[in-house]
């Protein structure tokens, strides 16, 4: 009976699966437009097309795009116990954050609690518009996209795709007008769990290069 090899701390680790996000996009579509369900490409998993009513938010300032998880937990608490007893989830809220640098439709409209699309849209760039807050100021739902893009070592693309099919605008940061800086429209999107979806969150990791990471099959 042979001795065992013992494990080493090298065991399992794989640098090829830290990742970046060295190119980020958002898009943002009005509630009407469709949810995302397979933004790849069967069989080979390149990015599919956008879907058609998604907009590109366009620029966005070198913080990226930043997402939070805010979670909160009820305990149950026992006499006989220094710890917890039971331990449950009470609330799970996703947002996401970015900064828009870009003065165009979908960024002032987010902005502003306005369609991305359709009636009451801003005109696209070069027409004159006009915005006049409301009394009673509105929170429209959106769908938002986000997608990361990464290179495997061999060239190949590697992205993650997160989709909020139900979100709406809960915070906007300060907009400064000064020669020192461009103008900008940052806002916090909240995720809500869509009724048809049935989930506020869908994420995917795919493209050539992640596939090119597969390990070859055994003959």
């Amino acid at each position: 009976m042979g001795t065992p090899t013992p494990p080493t701390l090298e065991d399992g680790l794989r640098n090829q699966l830290i990742r970046k996000q060295l190119v980020q996009a958002v898009y943002a579509a009005d509630y009407t437009a469709a949810a995302v369900t397979t933004p790849f490409v069967s069989g080979t998993g390149a990015l599919a097309e956008i879907p058609v009513g998604y907009v590109a938010i366009g620029y966005t300032t070198d913080d990226g795009l930043t997402f939070t998880t805010d979670l909160s937990m009820v305990d149950v608490t026992s006499s006989q116990s220094v710890e917890p007893t039971r331990s449950d989830i009470e609330t799970e809220v996703l947002t996401g954050q970015y900064v828009p640098q870009e003065t165009n439709p979908a960024a002032v409209s987010l902005y502003k609690g306005l369609p991305v699309a359709g009636a009451g849209a801003l005109p696209a760039i070069g027409e004159p518009w006009s915005i006049q807050r409301p009394a009673t100021p509105r929170s429209p739902y959106y769908r938002l996209l986000f997608i990361g893009l990464d290179y495997g070592d061999a060239g190949g693309e590697i992205y993650i795709v997160k989709h909020y099919p139900k979100a709406r605008v809960t915070s906007k940061d300060d907009q400064q007008w000064a020669r020192s800086t461009e103008t900008q429209w940052p806002v916090t999107v909240q995720a809500y769990r869509d009724p048809v979806l049935q989930t506020s969150e869908r994420e995917w990791v795919d493209g050539p290069g992640w596939r090119a990471m597969a390990p070859p099959e055994t003959p």
